[in-house]
């Protein structure tokens, strides 16, 4: 019975909602006829904002201001997210732009623009005797210098590429689906604190469902129109091995650099851990704010979903390694 809690736990089983709901869009993919009864577009536009409302309920900005001091390890962390990972991802650019392959890159490059995934680096640090505070200090700032950064990242390509559509109504969309929200929410923070604390499990269920809905209504887009049929099979082994390839390259660089700087222990798995991550939350929120085609919503979804997969079952067994490891030191 061991084994089954273990397969079945928490993080696992939305593992396996996320492979339901791509069942699901192949069996029952949501039509367009479907609205009249429910607006699953709308309900997901209003699930994006109140997701980054409650991100910036939930922010404590008197947690963030305390750790600001230990700005080496802050700045490590945020420069694996938004600085090299997307350098490893630039270095194939020069040899995929005038090819076939350049969108594959491209939902490469998207999911090395993304911020670090808060609720999962926090508990791998804690499992492993890492830096918890810091991890919390960098897992909240990294999302709202992903509001920034993947934006200004992605702008880049897409805009080199007449992919984006009206650069103005993306910036409308995303300050009003992600900025305005987050605003709000750390404005209404002292009022509803204990709320938010009190509904933290209810909360981060909503995240979860806006995640499952998005990923439904992408594939169904994608079954419908018959998407993965010019989607040749060695797509996904190439995009299974670029996502592999980036979570290690970035994992020993960042453990390198934090033990050439003489961090602690507990702060060099805080590095590793929080520098490697990507959130699964904001590629999917991004993916539609950011005006990606609709025939391409799958492609740029695959890399953060695989990555996504990878990064919890590896990391959940890497963490679990280094806490034996350090206890048996302790003992």
């Amino acid at each position: 019975m061991n084994w089954i809690s273990k397969i079945f736990n928490k993080q696992n089983t939305f593992l396996f909602l996320l492979i339901g709901m791509v069942i699901l869009a192949k069996v029952i993919p949501f039509q367009e006829s479907y609205n009249q009864y429910f607006n699953l577009a709308g309900f997901i536009d209003w699930g994006i904002a109140g997701i980054f409302l409650l991100y910036g309920l939930k922010l404590n900005l008197k947690e963030v201001i305390k750790d600001v001091s230990n700005w080496k390890l802050h700045l490590l962390i945020q420069s694996g997210t938004f600085v090299i990972f997307p350098l490893l991802t630039l270095m194939f650019y020069p040899f995929l732009k005038d090819t076939s392959y350049y969108n594959i890159w491209l939902s490469v490059f998207f999911l090395a623009s993304l911020p670090s995934t808060v609720s999962s680096s926090v508990v791998m640090v804690s499992i492993a005797k890492g830096n918890v505070t810091s991890a919390i200090f960098n897992a909240s700032i990294s999302g709202i210098i992903g509001i920034v950064m993947t934006p200004l990242l992605m702008s880049f390509f897409l805009t080199a590429n007449g992919e984006s559509g009206n650069q103005s109504e993306i910036i409308q969309q995303l300050l009003l689906k992600v900025l305005l929200p987050v605003i709000l929410g750390i404005i209404l923070n002292p009022i509803f604190k204990k709320w938010v604390t009190k509904y933290a499990n209810i909360i981060s269920e909503f995240d979860r469902l806006i995640i499952l809905l998005i990923v439904y209504e992408s594939f169904s887009t994608a079954f419908i129109e018959s998407i993965f049929v010019a989607v040749p099979s060695f797509v996904f082994v190439v995009l299974a091995f670029s996502v592999v390839f980036l979570f290690f390259a970035t994992y020993y660089i960042l453990k390198f650099i934090a033990e050439k700087l003489n961090f602690k222990k507990k702060d060099v798995i805080t590095t590793t851990f929080c520098g490697s991550k990507k959130s699964l939350v904001h590629g999917s929120l991004f993916l539609l704010v950011l005006g990606i085609p609709d025939e391409q919503k799958v492609l740029f979804l695959l890399p953060v979903m695989i990555y996504h997969s990878f990064q919890l079952f590896y990391v959940s067994w890497l963490a679990n390694k280094i806490a034996k490891r350090e206890t048996a030191e302790e003992d």
